[in-house]
């Protein structure tokens, strides 16, 4: 079934790329790596790439620069060991953020990274949740990007929360699209919170939109917690609300800075992320429930290797 397919993985998540192989019921491709005593990535691959159809599992998160640099020379080694095809697997895409000039003399990190990796080798993108979804854009090649929305809106459709119980809430103006596809696929009423940026490190949340607040449980959709103050300011305002219990819900647990102390003491009854990076036991709360994405992403390898559509995986 999969006679030219060969999957591998840098060091960034191999727990991920192990469920993955297992889905598609291949072995993972044998790769050494390691590192000089200056820190360079040092890296051999032991088993012939020749003609194969190569899927390179690695999500840039933190360290980002060294998953990043050891992406590149991964697909840098699999080019010149002579693979037909290349297909970079990001989970999670790092220097995302700044993907746009909104003043003057800054980068446009995430179109740079797109640069690198399309010249280092891939011939096409497999990502999930972009920061901004303009991001596809920025690649030369083919980008299939998949959404974690279903598979996290089936776990909360199976808590059987009753519809006028329930209230889905944007924690800020920029997710509210994220936040309507939520919507509609759970249900319940939808409230937008009015956040302020106060400066690059800080945020303020004002007001809620929208509701009621009061009496109902509350589900909170994010793209990623990174050092969680937006979210946790968002989880405030609705608790002061009135909010009875608060579900808070991110595709990416990047979770970096103080957002195992924010996430603790804030009243969250459940945090549910999936597990496109990986999470330190140190940050595994007792309250953060881990969804697997290995069957999407194993679903949208296998399709894309047997070049079959991928776009009902989309909704």
């Amino acid at each position: 079934m999969y006679d030219h397919l060969t999957l591998l993985s840098g060091r960034a998540h191999p727990q991920l790329a192990g469920e993955i192989a297992e889905y598609l019921g291949v072995r993972l491709a044998s790769v050494e790596l390691s590192n000089f005593p200056d820190g360079e990535i040092s890296l051999k691959l032991n088993q012939n790439v020749r003609g194969r159809d190569v899927f390179i599992l690695q999500p840039t998160s933190p360290p980002v620069n060294d998953n990043l640099m050891e992406l590149l020379i991964l697909m840098d080694a699999c080019r010149r060991a002579s693979a037909e095809r290349i297909t970079a697997v990001i989970p999670y895409f790092g220097y995302a953020r700044q993907d746009r000039k909104d003043s003057g003399r800054v980068p446009i990190t995430s179109k740079l990274v797109a640069n690198l990796i399309n010249e280092a080798g891939a011939d096409r993108v497999l990502a999930m949740d972009l920061h901004a979804a303009q991001i596809q854009g920025f690649f030369d090649t083919p980008v299939d990007h998949l959404y974690a929305a279903p598979i996290l809106d089936r776990y909360f459709r199976s808590l059987n929360i009753p519809d006028k119980d329930l209230v889905v809430v944007s924690p800020d103006e920029g997710s509210i699209k994220r936040t309507l596809q939520h919507n509609n696929n759970i249900g319940g009423t939808l409230a937008i919170v009015d956040k302020r940026r106060k400066n690059a490190l800080e945020t303020q949340q004002a007001n809620i939109i929208g509701g009621p607040i009061d009496g109902k449980v509350a589900l909170l959709f994010d793209d990623m917690i990174s050092t969680a103050g937006s979210i946790v300011g968002a989880v405030n305002v609705v608790k002061e609300q009135g909010a009875r219990e608060i579900y808070v819900s991110a595709s990416h647990a990047v979770f970096c800075g103080p957002a195992i102390k924010l996430l603790s003491e804030a009243p969250i009854k459940e945090i549910v992320v999936t597990n496109s990076l990986p999470i330190p036991d140190q940050d595994k709360l007792s309250n953060l429930r881990t969804i697997s994405i290995a069957p999407l992403l194993g679903e949208a390898i296998r399709r894309i290797h047997r070049n079959e559509s991928v776009s009902h995986l989309f909704d």
